[in-house]
């Protein structure tokens, strides 16, 4: 199944949605630790394993965090050949002063952003696609 690659497609089809809860981004000792955490995603750099974790359950166990985000899911089918998408988003949220980080996965592309701004990341997304007002 093959996703889609065309930029003005991917923008035009993007229908943002919200996810429900609060996510944050923490740090696990080694991927084997990241695993027994059942995160959300982790991935393995040279520094660390970046997990990203509902807040309520960081919480629970006492795992530091310094952002709470919101979770986007752009719930087009995008292709990870596609060319641009990421670098659209970003600029439309960079404009509105909005600080984001993207987790790119085989079907769709996910946006984390402060909690303060989900909503207005979301109708900022909306409006990009030209097919609704936030």
């Amino acid at each position: 199944m093959i996703g889609e690659t065309d930029l003005s497609r991917l923008i035009k089809g993007m229908k943002p949605e919200l996810n429900e809860g609060e996510y944050v981004y923490c740090l696990a000792d080694t991927k084997a630790q990241a695993v027994v955490l059942d995160p959300l995603c982790y991935f393995l750099e040279k520094e660390g394993v970046t997990v990203v974790l509902p807040r309520e359950k960081a919480d629970t166990l006492k795992i530091p965090y310094s952002t709470i985000c919101a979770w986007i899911t752009l719930t087009v089918h995008s292709s990870l050949e596609a060319v641009g998408l990421t670098a659209a988003v970003a600029k439309s949220l960079t404009e509105a002063n909005i600080s984001c980080n993207v987790v790119a996965a085989f079907y769709h592309d996910h946006i984390f952003v402060p909690v303060k701004d989900a909503k207005r990341a979301l109708r900022v997304l909306k409006e990009l696609t030209g097919t609704e007002n936030g």
